[in-house]
């Protein structure tokens, strides 16, 4: 199977989206694939998921790593030639692991960034982040609860939501977590990604995903308009109230 992409064409942009649960990559990924303009970025990479997309691009069972890698670049790029992922912080390093494993996109010389360049070249960094980091863990509490990852019509919970203070409190510490990941990534390989706020993005949709194309250099044809998400927002009265509650147990100033 290794030579399957023998001829392989690497797309002339790529882009990684930088995750922490809850922060808003779902939103600003569906955004800019919605363009068409701005490869279809997905967690391609995500351990749990990749028998998901190993599966929808047919690849054979004894594809390695590597070359699901090229694979997922050639087939998910759009045809401006763009490719966008997504990775969320707790499994950043595994990744890069993985990638190191292969032997073929570098090993321990190289370093993240070298290695990263090679297998994506003209690799770009957008980083999105939350402000609001205790709505943020009460959303990621719900979705835990829920099995709702992604809202949207049609689509219902698994479980009905109740307030739990140690949950919320763990998923702010994950939170925590994944940010450190992010910010001890950046300072190894020496960049500053380009920075997204979901705060942002809510509060003005297309503004923040054509700042984000003017970043990755890609112009949309007059044609193509940006549509408001098919994502819902969870924020509701149900968080308002567990925002509250969780403020008069004292565990947030």
């Amino acid at each position: 199977m290794s030579g399957l992409f023998h001829n392989w064409r690497h797309p002339r942009q790529c882009y990684l989206i930088c995750g922490i649960a809850r922060a808003g990559s779902n939103l600003l990924s569906d955004g800019l694939r919605d363009t068409g303009r701005a490869g279809r970025p997905n967690q391609f990479f995500l351990p749990s998921s990749e028998s998901q997309f190993r599966a929808a691009h047919h690849f054979a069972a004894d594809v390695t790593f590597a070359d699901y890698v090229r694979g997922i670049v050639e087939k998910s790029a759009t045809s401006n030639e763009v490719f966008g992922f997504k990775l969320m912080g707790w499994y950043l390093n595994d990744f890069l692991e993985r990638l190191r494993q292969t032997g073929v996109f570098g090993g321990a010389e190289k370093s993240d960034l070298e290695l990263l360049l090679t297998a994506f070249l003209r690799l770009r960094f957008i980083q999105i982040t939350r402000r609001e980091k205790l709505r943020q863990a009460i959303s990621k509490a719900r979705a835990v609860q829920t099995g709702l990852w992604k809202v949207q019509e049609g689509k219902t919970a698994a479980a009905g939501p109740q307030f739990d203070r140690l949950l919320i409190t763990q998923c702010l510490k994950e939170a925590e977590e994944e940010e450190n990941t992010w910010s001890a990534f950046f300072a190894r390989i020496g960049l500053e990604p380009f920075r997204v706020e979901y705060e942002e993005l809510c509060r003005d949709y297309e503004t923040t995903i054509r700042a984000v194309l003017d970043f990755l250099e890609i112009s949309l044809p007059r044609r193509i308009k940006i549509s408001q998400p098919a994502t819902i927002r969870q924020s509701d009265a149900l968080s308002d109230e567990w925002d509250r509650q969780y403020r008069a147990s004292g565990a947030v100033e």
